[in-house]
């Protein structure tokens, strides 16, 4: 299946730059969604372009910003052309930093980079196999969806993955919600019974196995209203108030996964000692007889 680019254009390290597209590197998967019906009629509702007295197609509208209620300046697209920067057609690289220095909460949207000519596939591995023996992410800018974002770029197998990343101001502290939470001193058999509890849920993170379940449960719906299947029964809640015996809820949670009887019998089972090896007995030299 051929991928529509997102982008088009160069990246860039110094002198050495090379032709690229973006393909966005996730997609919705198996999303449901639904149309807007009229209910009288059952046909789709189309949405409409319309001030208070004419209604527009889409291609009649210009771009305004509100300078006052009601007063707006008209930007053309010819106007927007012209405030084009670099970036809009060249990812210039500016540095290398490490990954685990870019805060978790930047991290935006990925994008698949793919060298669009044969003549740029040199500069392309060049630049990607230079980043991968020093360990680094680059940081550049790229002008995308009228915006300028700030974007790393790694190595991934064969090619690139480009990342957005959010600005500054978009990223919200956390003090803002944080900071007026109160200080707890934790009860050290509470915690015991955490960290047991953590411990027997370790494991690697497999994303195969985490599907959307509303998702499937939609489809099932769905198959229902059309005759296909049975109609799903509704998930009953099994959640309840855990606040007042923390102590228990935890407990339990143990004993369902069998972590706590692990543990109990882990405690109990004395330790077997390795049975002492037996020595030989000594093997007597025959006497010699007297000459």
């Amino acid at each position: 299946m051929a991928h529509h680019p997102s982008w088009r254009g160069h990246l860039r390290l110094s002198l050495v730059t090379c032709p690229v597209t973006l393909h966005k590197a996730t997609d919705e998967g198996r999303a449901v969604h639904f149309h807007l019906l009229n209910p009288e009629t059952m046909r789709r509702v189309h949405q409409s372009w319309r001030d208070e007295d004419t209604e527009l197609s889409r291609r009649d509208l210009v771009r305004g910003y509100e300078v006052e209620k009601d007063e707006y300046v008209v930007v053309s697209d010819e106007e927007l052309e012209g405030l084009q920067l670099e970036s809009t057609h060249t990812i210039d690289i500016e540095r290398f930093v490490d990954a685990s220095t870019i805060d978790r909460l930047y991290w935006d949207t990925p994008y698949f980079v793919v060298p669009s000519e044969d003549a740029g596939m040199k500069p392309y591995a060049v630049i990607r196999d230079a980043m991968a023996e020093e360990g680094q992410v680059a940081i550049g800018r790229l002008v995308m969806q009228e915006r300028e974002r700030i974007v790393a770029i790694e190595p991934r197998g064969k090619g690139l993955l480009l990342t957005t990343l959010r600005s500054h101001d978009e990223v919200r502290s956390e003090a803002e919600l944080f900071d007026d939470l109160p200080k707890l001193r934790n009860d050290a058999a509470l915690m015991q019974l955490a960290r047991k509890l953590v411990a027997q849920s370790e494991g690697p993170f497999r994303p195969e196995e985490f599907h959307d379940r509303y998702a499937d449960a939609l489809r099932a719906l769905v198959e229902a209203k059309i005759g296909k299947r049975e109609a799903p029964r509704p998930a009953e809640s099994e959640l309840e108030s855990n606040v007042i015996d923390l102590m228990e809820a935890l407990r339990r949670s143990l004993r369902m996964t069998g972590g706590e009887e692990k543990h109990v019998a882990k405690k109990r089972a004395p330790a077997r000692k390795a049975p002492a090896a037996r020595k030989a007995p000594a093997r007597r030299s025959p006497a010699r007889k007297a000459g």
